[in-house]
This record gives C-alpha cells, sequence and structure tokens, in this order.
C-alpha cells in the first residue's frame, strides 16, 4: 500500500511516497503525471497542474522516495491529482507525456552532441594557438641566435682588423729602426773616413790624447724565448715537460659529444670547468653529495682531466666512501704522468688521500707507502710527517689504533 503526503506552498509543492526498499521500482519523469512502479503495483498520479521537469527531482532512501516538483505557475493547488478523470483521457495524458519525454530526451541528446563539437572545435582552436606561439618563439629564439652569432662574427672581424693594424704599425716601427740603425752605420763610417787626416795631423804635431767622437744613442730590443716552468734549463726535464703539456692540451680536447644525454644540457653545463668550480663551490658549502654529482657529469663529458678525480676523492673521502676514494685517487695519479713539477701539488694531494682511505680501512702498510710517496714529492711538510709517523709508530705497536 502506498501512503503519501504533500505539503506545498506557492511554488514548490513536495509529495512523499512510502514504499518498501527491497521491491524493485521504475520513476517515469513526466510534467502532468507521475508514476512509480514495482510488479505487481503500480503508482501513478495526475497532477493537479503542469510542473518544471527540469527542476524537479526524486530522492530514494531509508524506503522512502522524494519527489520535489517545482510548478508551471506559482498557485496554490486544490489538491494534488485531478479528480474524476475518465480512463481515455489517462491514455490521452500518457501518450502524450511518453512523446514528451521522448523529444525531451532527443533534444538533449542533439544538444549534447552541438556542445561535444563545439568543445572539439574550442579545442582544435586552442591546441592550433598554442602550437602557433611555440612555432613564433622557436622562429624568435632562431633570430636571436643568428643576431648573436652575426654579433660575435663581426667582433670576430673587427678584432682581426685591430690586430692586423697592430702588426702594420709595428712592421712600420721595425723599418723605421733598422733605417735609423743603417743610417747610423754609415754616419759613423763617413766620420771615421773624414776624422783619420785630422787624427794623423794631431798626432805629428805632438803627443796628445786622442778622443774619438761620442756615439749617437740608440736601443737594442732584447726577446727572451718564454717558458711555462720556471724551472732552469739545466735542471729541467724537458721532454717530460712537453710531454706534460701535450697530455693536459689533448685532455682538454676530449670532450665527449656523442652521447645524446649529453646534448640536452645547456651550454654552461656541457663545459668540465665549469661543473669543476661548480663542485667546489658545493664542497666548500658542505654539500658533498651535490659536488659529486656535478663532477659525475664533468667526468662523463671529459675523463681525461686529473683534477675531477683528485677532487671527487676528497668528497668520497668526506662521505666515507672509502674504497672509491682510493679508485678516484688512483686514477688521477694515472694520469699525473709524467711527474714533472707543474703537477706535484696534485700528485702529493692524491697520495695524501689515497693513503687516508688505506689507513680509515686498517691497511696501514699501503697507507705507509703513499704517504713516503707523498713525502719524496715535498719533504717538508710537516703535516705529511707527522701522520707518517702516527702510522709507523701503529705499524711498531707503540700506540693504540685511533677510533
Amino acid at each position: 500500500m502506498f501512503i503519501h503526503t504533500w505539503p506545498q506552498n506557492g511554488r514548490q509543492p513536495i509529495d512523499r511516497v512510502l514504499i518498501p526498499t527491497e521491491l524493485r521500482y521504475t520513476i517515469i519523469r513526466k510534467s502532468i503525471n507521475k508514476n512509480v512502479n514495482f510488479p505487481p503495483f503500480l503508482f501513478e498520479i495526475f497532477l493537479f497542474a503542469p510542473i518544471d521537469v527540469d527542476k524537479s527531482s526524486a530522492k530514494i532512501g531509508n524506503g522512502i522516495i522524494l519527489f520535489t516538483l517545482y510548478k508551471q505557475e506559482s498557485s496554490l493547488w486544490n489538491a494534488l491529482s485531478v479528480a474524476n478523470i475518465e480512463k481515455a483521457a489517462m491514455q490521452v495524458i500518457r501518450e502524450n507525456a511518453v512523446i514528451r519525454v521522448q523529444e525531451k530526451t532527443k533534444a538533449d541528446i542533439q544538444a549534447r552532441a552541438v556542445r561535444k563539437r563545439e568543445n572539439e572545435k574550442y579545442s582544435l582552436e586552442v591546441m592550433m594557438k598554442i602550437s602557433e606561439e611555440e612555432r613564433k618563439q622557436i622562429e624568435n629564439v632562431k633570430e636571436e641566435e643568428r643576431l648573436k652569432a652575426s654579433e660575435e662574427l663581426e667582433k670576430f672581424k673587427e678584432q682581426q682588423r685591430i690586430e692586423e693594424e697592430q702588426r702594420n704599425i709595428e712592421k712600420a716601427a721595425q723599418r723605421r729602426r733598422e733605417e735609423e740603425q743603417r743610417k747610423n752605420v754609415l754616419n759613423n763610417t763617413v766620420f771615421t773616413e773624414l776624422s783619420k787626416p785630422r787624427i794623423q795631423a794631431a798626432q805629428t804635431r805632438g803627443n796628445e790624447k786622442i778622443v774619438p767622437p761620442t756615439r749617437k744613442t740608440g736601443s737594442i730590443k732584447i726577446q727572451f724565448t718564454p717558458r711555462v716552468f720556471p724551472t732552469a734549463v739545466r735542471e729541467s726535464l724537458l721532454a717530460e715537460e712537453e710531454e706534460w703539456l701535450q697530455k693536459q692540451a689533448a685532455a682538454r680536447r676530449a670532450i665527449n659529444t656523442d652521447n645524446l644525454e649529453l646534448q640536452d644540457l645547456k651550454e654552461e653545463e656541457r663545459n668540465p670547468e665549469w661543473l669543476k668550480e661548480k663542485g667546489n663551490k658545493l664542497f666548500a658549502a658542505g654539500d658533498y653529495l651535490a659536488a659529486v654529482n656535478a663532477l659525475n657529469l664533468a667526468i662523463r663529458i671529459n675523463d681525461k682531466i686529473p683534477v675531477l678525480y683528485l677532487n671527487r676523492s676528497a668528497c668520497h673521502l668526506k662521505l666515507r666512501n672509502l674504497h672509491k676514494t682510493i679508485e678516484d685517487a688512483s686514477k688521477a695519479l694515472e694520469l699525473l704522468t709524467p711527474p714533472v713539477p707543474d703537477n706535484a701539488a696534485a700528485r702529493l694531494k692524491a697520495f695524501v688521500r689515497r693513503g687516508s682511505a688505506f689507513c680509515e680501512l686498517e691497511l696501514y702498510v699501503e697507507g705507509l707507502q703513499d704517504y713516503e710517496a707523498a713525502l719524496k714529492i715535498h719533504p717538508d711538510n710537516l703535516n705529511v710527517k707527522s701522520d707518517a709517523e702516527k702510522i709507523r709508530q701503529i705499524l711498531q705497536g707503540s700506540c693504540l689504533v685511533p677510533e
């Protein structure tokens, strides 16, 4: 049995229809009548006046269906449903309601299709606009790069022109100096020939002291061969020094450009020197892991520069990665060949760091060997001497191993 109540106001009547929740039900939305059915029962009501179907709603819960119906016209109804309606009229109302529902459904489908097409069109226009903006940005970047390259080319040409003018000025000055020297030599020669008779006449007159004429003043330009190393020639290792310079030049040119991942980096991020300086700043700030990452990238770009391995060994030593410290220090020593005065400081650091890592691993024999190698490079280093003596005492058993 259906139980319903319908309190109302001027604009919004409310139907309440109570049904058991375990029964199946069907609700048909119509503007003139409402029906709810579950076999074999049917609740159908022909409303007193039309309602606004779009605003009206039905809520189901706790065994109750709650209809909220909005009137099309503001007025008070005398009753919820029309009384004494004939079956034929009811059938006509049902059919008209079904037709209106079908037309409404069809109109909604068509409206959704139109909205979908409009949304797709708007999306396409937005994508085209984004693509156009990206294309313009790319063109602007290309134009900026072209202008930058043109400016650099003009600067290079201007620099070449200035250098050429300077060379021409120096050549002209050199020619003038040579001409003046030739004139001076010629004048001295002529003066000597002219002064000989006077000198002979003076000698015949007596034993007078003959003073030769004063030479004209001049300057002689002296140039020295430039040297990279301050060592005297008799003490230098010319062959080793030349080999070291060639290795350093080759290392600076050995940049890895084949890796596709490195091509996406910025210009400065593909420069090992820039990455080395960045790693030094991070190390000074105490961010050792970030410094390792910067040096890793630098080594991927150029694995022939010994200072990169040397700096990374210091980071690993701070992070207590002792085996990696030994590997990087050994690689740095491998690249720091031949041993020359220019790389002595770097070799000293590599030996000390590797020796420290060996001692941390309690491999004191190997650590002492590295410290002794460091002392051969710099015998007056007091810190290295002190650490080497402590290691000897540990090996001799005269003191406890520090924790």
